[in-house]
């Protein structure tokens, strides 16, 4: 039974789910929370399925104590379950060091680059540029915070202000963590879940939180006037930009000053609820095992 349950919770939280929710447009209301509760399915997902191997792998040869009666099928039935764990995992972790590495490498190159190219000005590389460009390139060596000259060229000063409060706000809350972490499961399993979905829905969120934390206590007129301006700006690879995909959205999200609290601890609630749930049936037989 919990085999079973393990199966379809890590089905439906890696296909239909993230498929219905991300239909759920108010749910960026709430961009934290939304973010908590991406972390909890994806996170679920992966406890399920290792799970519901492990559990497979148990039922057929342990049990109460080593199964001496489990026979060839039994085996055959623990040893496939517990390669496929197996493949689930390497996937996993393979994928983890190959996106750790490559992302990196980029910043690491980029922001070489950026030091031979870019005049320092207060903090800021400037590029001379004429696209209208603004982005960060994290790092624990130094990140850097990048604007064009043309972007210079467009922008008046509350909406470059506006636009440096953005990119600081990525830097500060570490949002390409999250992003790395979305993308090594987009690249452990491009085709067999709604990994794709999931992750332009993440990069949609923390761009929502970036704005919310540039215009906290702040007119945000200036900067929706800002990514306007730099909607045909693009970020290289391994930066994050504060114009490119979901402007329309992000903009009626700024015009949107509401909390909404109610929301956010439901969403925040669901984020416990989904997690816990294949916790419990991972935990509870080996608990019970114990006792």
């Amino acid at each position: 039974m919990t085999t079973l349950v393990l199966a379809v919770l890590a089905l439906a939280l890696a296909g239909p789910v993230p498929a219905v929710l991300v239909r759920w447009t108010a749910l960026r209301r709430t961009p934290a929370a939304a973010v908590v509760l991406w972390q909890a399915i994806a996170a679920a997902a992966v406890l399920a399925a290792l799970g519901a191997g492990l559990s497979l792998v148990t039922q057929h040869t342990w049990g109460d104590g080593w199964r001496e009666d489990a026979g060839p099928f039994g085996y055959a039935v623990a040893g496939t379950a517990l390669l496929l764990t197996l493949v689930v995992a390497g996937r996993l972790l393979l994928s983890g060091h190959r996106v750790g590495t490559e992302l990196r490498t980029l910043r690491r190159r980029h922001r070489r680059q950026l030091d031979l190219l870019a005049e320092r000005r207060d903090g800021v590389q400037v590029l001379e540029h004429d696209v209208p460009v603004a982005y960060c390139v994290p790092g624990l060596a130094g990140s850097r915070v990048v604007v064009s000259a043309g972007a210079l060229g467009r922008l008046d000063r509350d909406e470059y202000r506006a636009v440096l409060a953005h990119e600081r706000a990525h830097l500060a809350a570490r949002h390409d963590l999250v992003l790395e972490a979305f993308s090594v499961l987009h690249r452990a399993f491009p085709r067999w879940v709604s990994s794709s979905t999931v992750l332009g829905e993440v990069k949609l969120l923390v761009e929502v939180l970036a704005d919310r934390a540039a215009v906290h206590g702040r007119d945000p007129r200036p900067l929706a006037r800002a990514l306007v301006e730099l909607a045909a700006g693009r970020a290289p690879a391994a930066a994050m930009g504060a114009g490119g995909a979901g402007l329309v959205e992000r903009v009626e999200l700024l015009a949107d000053s509401e909390p909404h609290r109610v929301q956010g601890v439901g969403v925040l609630c669901a984020a416990v609820a989904v997690l816990a749930l294949p916790t419990a049936f991972v935990v509870a037989p080996w608990l019970s095992s114990l006792g």
